[in-house]
């Protein structure tokens, strides 16, 4: 018995499956987690005082979780919500019950009032637990696509981008980072899905495992944010493109998966047919202003929220685009996937100038890092690999240095 509990461990930590790359991985993730740490410390500390918005989500969802009705919609006998007062009434017209289980899920078991809570950062832990398993999926997706060099890239801009950071430790900003990862997740495993398509067997039955992990990347998606919906038709397109001649399998691990999500999103209403139903019915589904793409501002905007996820970027995204429209060598579908979700969600924000803290200016961020880290990756295939490696680790390096002063800046 020992013998082979030795053996199975041996096969986990190979070099192929626990190496080099995976240790430099795991320092950059203890790293963005102790930055968050270190924000949700200092907002405790009295450094900056919890929203009334953030008290009301806890208490909608504690009472969900001790039976006083469904978070967010009419089915709640709580009335002290202020902040998801709506136009519908007691509706969210922007999320799920999801969204508010999830923040209340760590201080459930204390069912006692939100401003009693001395234990309140415990409330942040999912969503910097989210964070950090969104930067490891960033990694694992780049790194597949573009070798090491893309996944370090990737990684390393995330783990230090100010943006990443605040949304994962809900420094003021809401908690948008669990639809981010749905969005995120959603995308690559259709992509992935779309690939064993040609596999010689029964490739719809084969792919169970995968197709319920889309399903839970789009409940999660969803469920935070009714919004992202709109990635729904762009996973059918990338997968019809992948397989066109097995559109029929395509489409059916496409069906299946969106009804894992109708059947998790459904259990978040704690299996509730009225409460899901006109939850369902009073969502805003696409909340956009097309008069706004006639201002100025908008545009404004979305450049001084790129440039506030680090402002290595406004650097990377544009030498990227240009490398990416001037190099035919890049053009390919590991490239184009990523930049073509990152300009929708650029686009859809510049629709939703209004909106503070926007769902999509942070899923465009997530993407554009995949796409940035595919240029890098390509343009150090070239002759010119020593230049290029000491451009691109100096623009990283350098965004790390001026996030972690801006960090230390908070303690005084």
């Amino acid at each position: 018995m020992v013998k082979q509990s030795v053996a199975l461990m041996g096969k986990i930590f190979t070099s192929e499956r626990f190496g080099r790359p995976q240790v430099f991985a795991g320092i950059l993730l203890l790293t963005f987690i102790a930055q968050c740490a270190w924000l949700v410390e200092h907002e405790h500390s009295g450094k900056v005082s919890t929203s009334a918005e953030e008290f009301d989500r806890l208490e909608e969802g504690l009472g969900q979780w001790h039976g006083r009705g469904i978070a967010g919609t009419a089915v709640v006998s709580n009335q002290s919500a202020r902040s998801i007062q709506t136009s519908s009434g007691r509706f969210d017209l922007y999320h799920s019950p999801l969204w508010y289980l999830i923040a209340s899920a760590p201080v459930a078991p204390l069912d006692i009032a939100p401003e009693h809570w001395l234990w309140l950062s415990l409330t942040r832990a999912p969503y910097v637990l989210i964070g950090a398993l969104l930067g490891a999926s960033l990694w694992y997706v780049s790194r597949r696509l573009y070798g090491n060099a893309g996944g370090y890239v990737a990684l390393a801009l995330y783990c230090f981008s100010p943006a990443a950071i605040r949304g994962s430790a809900l420094w003021l900003s809401s908690p948008n980072i669990g639809g981010v990862w749905g969005t995120f997740g959603a995308v690559f495993t259709a992509i992935a899905v779309s690939h064993t398509l040609y596999a010689p067997r029964e490739v719809v039955l084969w792919n169970w495992r995968r197709t319920i992990l889309l399903g839970v990347s789009l409940a999660l998606a969803i469920g935070s944010h009714f919004a992202l919906v709109i990635v729904i038709p762009v996973l059918l397109a990338f997968m019809l493109y992948l397989a066109p001649e097995r559109k029929a399998a395509a489409s059916t691990i496409f069906t299946a998966a969106c009804g894992v999500a109708v059947v998790l999103l459904f259990a978040s209403y704690f299996c509730h047919p009225r409460a899901f139903i006109d939850g369902l019915m009073h969502a805003h589904w696409l909340d956009a202003n097309w008069r706004a793409a006639r201002m100025p501002g908008a545009y404004r905007q979305v450049i001084k929220e790129v440039a506030q996820s680090g402002p290595v970027l406004l650097l990377l995204v544009p030498a990227s685009v240009a490398i990416f429209c001037v190099w035919p060598r890049t053009r390919y579908f590991g490239n184009i996937a990523p930049l073509i979700v990152a300009a929708l969600f650029l686009v859809l924000r510049v629709f939703s100038p209004h909106e503070s803290g926007s769902v999509f200016s942070m899923a465009a961020f997530v993407f554009l890092l995949v796409f940035v880290s595919g240029i890098a990756a390509d343009l150090l295939e070239t002759r010119w690999r020593e230049l290029f490696y000491a451009v691109i680790t100096g623009l990283v390096a350098a965004n790390a240095l001026w996030n972690l002063l801006g960090i230390a800046r908070i303690s005084r």
